[in-house]
């Protein structure tokens, strides 16, 4: 993949999750935080995480996916493709939800 549109993907991932779990987060006593770096993403909420590199996510219970962004703008979460919004809205949603 381009170099910049990969970045670019990255820092659209990134936007996502943030503005999904703050939306979920305006009624739910939970606050997120995501912490964004050019090799790391981390979605924390209490004592729960989920943590992206550019080949896995992993969780806090111990859990692992494969993730994978894409070209034309979607995710791959163990080899099944979704539209980015679509994917960070179902796991910030998930993360506040919890606990």
């Amino acid at each position: 993949m381009i170099r910049s549109l990969h970045t670019e993907l990255w820092t659209s991932w990134a936007s996502l999750l943030r503005s999904y779990a703050a939306a979920h987060g305006l009624n739910s006593p939970q606050h997120a935080v995501v912490e964004v770096g050019a090799e790391e993403i981390t979605l924390r909420v209490g004592s729960r995480w989920l943590r992206f590199t550019h080949e896995a996510m992993e969780r806090s219970d111990g859990r692992c996916a494969v993730f994978s962004l894409q070209e034309d703008g979607t995710v791959k979460l163990d080899g099944i493709a979704q539209e980015m919004d679509l994917a960070a809205e179902k796991l910030a949603r998930e993360m506040m939800q919890s606990e």
